[in-house]
């Protein structure tokens, strides 16, 4: 398929994507939609930041899009395909398929005039949400989630812990800035065994320095900070906020394979090259 938008899934892309969906459910009429269309389209929006009716006709109705993306976020589609994906990228750099350690932080973002929780973060002066995120030491996304930005980012790290030990995560260690110190490490290490590190500003620190480890969860954010559907929380529901997250780091960790995959065949044909002189 030739892509017509820089947000159209490549064919390697699409390769890595497609098992990992849903079939069509047998019986009945055949489908008369495209799946891999419906999944170019969804990434046109979250890449894009336009409003779902006003997707380009080619990719057929809006609505028809729409639903597929609710359904799958309902489904938690988004969410195994996200794991999945990451779990392929981790084992192709030569790592544990789960990891044992991670970064979290948090950022704040404005909402619009769509209805949904929101807050005001006095820090940050930011009325909105904030993205409480946990990412492994790739900067790969293991867990999001969306809440007020009033609410103050060691009670958000408490909520993001809860529910990564309610999925099932076992990490040995997290790292984290000065906002998370205080009776919240001793939590985490009671309530979930984990060891949450706190990375200190140097005393003698004048003006920016990258900090160790600190600097791998920012990375992530600025990966975010490319599809411009997360420019604002323009979602009404906080799991849709949470599902555009996974959408996007779909599409980076998919490209990121296709990268490996094509340069895993560049390699080959050079040492076939070499065998037959």
């Amino acid at each position: 398929m030739k892509k017509r938008y820089p947000s159209d899934l490549s064919n390697k892309q699409w390769k890595s994507i497609e098992p990992l969906l849903p079939p069509h459910k047998t019986g009945g009429r055949p489908p008369k939609v495209d799946l891999r269309e419906i999944i170019n389209a969804i990434l046109y929006v979250v890449r894009s930041g336009c409003a779902w009716r006003m997707l380009p006709k080619e990719f057929g109705p809006w609505s028809t899009v729409y639903d597929y993306y609710r359904k799958y976020r309902i489904d938690g589609v988004w969410e195994k395909v996200h794991d999945q994906l990451r779990e392929e990228v981790r084992k192709k750099a030569g790592r544990n398929a789960l990891p044992s350690a991670g970064i979290i932080d948090s950022q704040s973002v404005k909402t619009t005039e769509t209805k949904g929780v929101r807050g005001y973060d006095a820090g940050k002066k930011v009325k909105g949400r904030k993205r409480h995120i946990v990412v492994d030491t790739m900067g790969l996304l293991l867990f999001g989630l969306i809440h007020a930005a009033h609410i103050q980012d060691r009670d958000g790290g408490r909520m993001v812990f809860e529910k990564m030990s309610e999925k099932g995560w076992a990490l040995e260690l997290v790292w984290a800035d000065g906002g998370y110190r205080g009776k919240l490490v001793e939590w985490v290490k009671t309530m979930t065994h984990w060891t949450l590190e706190i990375v200190k500003r140097p005393v003698d620190q004048e003006g920016f320095e990258v900090l160790p480890r600190r600097w791998v969860v920012e990375r992530t954010f600025a990966w975010l900070g490319r599809y411009r559907r997360l420019s604002k929380d323009y979602e009404e529901l906080t799991e849709s906020s949470e599902a555009v997250m996974q959408i996007a780091m779909i599409n980076l960790m998919s490209r990121r394979l296709a990268r490996t995959f094509q340069a895993f065949r560049t390699l080959s044909k050079q040492a076939f090259s070499i065998m037959a002189m």
